[in-house]
């Protein structure tokens, strides 16, 4: 994908151009030079046709360069940056067990918390401030990542501002049609009971993130 500033530009890569940028940049590392276009075509089991098709709208994005009549032109410009080089994407080498072990498999693969969160339509973080919902691994010092929204769902963890002016974060569930209850996840804290119409939603918690 490309940087930010063809980062629209980027959104519309194809899976297959993107996998024609990937073998040129791997390419030219093992072998000190470019591959040709028949070379790129054999490798993505596509026609050569189908490869200069692709090759050409890389060019007009500006993330390819191609210089006319020479085989092994094909050169990466400096906008391009691949997924798995975004400083928000981890590497994900696999699974770990809570139950019983399982065996250690280390893939090739990134978790990319931008894709994760941002692909949302409206999101914002909050830094946590107490141990109420600590039975649901959210503690004191966490930051919680918040989709804004007010159609909730009984059980979802949200963001609640109070008529008093305070906001809390608890789990969400209606009593009654009129009455709503924000239960914490820890049984030193007792829930809270307010009118429905009292009530403002921040939004609905998707994420949470800890340092250490």
């Amino acid at each position: 994908m490309a940087g930010s500033r063809l980062g629209h530009e980027a959104r519309t890569l194809t899976p297959r151009q993107l996998a024609i940028l990937r073998f040129i940049r791997d390419y030219k590392r093992s072998h000190g030079y470019s591959p040709t276009m028949q070379e790129v075509a054999d490798e993505l089991g596509v026609t050569k046709v189908t490869v200069f098709e692709h090759v050409g709208a890389l060019v007009k994005k500006g993330l390819l360069r191609r210089l006319p009549y020479k085989a092994r032109s094909l050169e990466l410009t400096s906008h391009v940056t691949f997924p798995e080089c975004r400083p928000s994407a981890l590497p994900l080498l696999g699974r770990i067990a809570a139950g019983h072990p399982i065996e250690a498999i280390e893939n090739a693969e990134t978790l990319d918390l931008e894709d994760v969160f941002a692909s949302r339509t409206d999101t914002f973080v909050l830094k946590v401030a107490g141990d109420s919902m600590v039975d649901d691994h959210i503690r004191d010092g966490d930051y919680v990542v918040v989709e804004k929204r007010t159609r909730v769902r009984d059980g979802e963890t949200v963001v609640a501002l109070l008529d008093t002016g305070e906001a809390t974060l608890k789990r969400f569930y209606r009593e009654t049609r009129n009455r709503v209850r924000l239960q914490p996840a820890n049984p030193d804290f007792a829930p809270i009971y307010v009118d429905a119409g009292r009530l403002d939603l921040q939004g609905v918690v998707i994420g949470v993130v800890r340092r250490y």
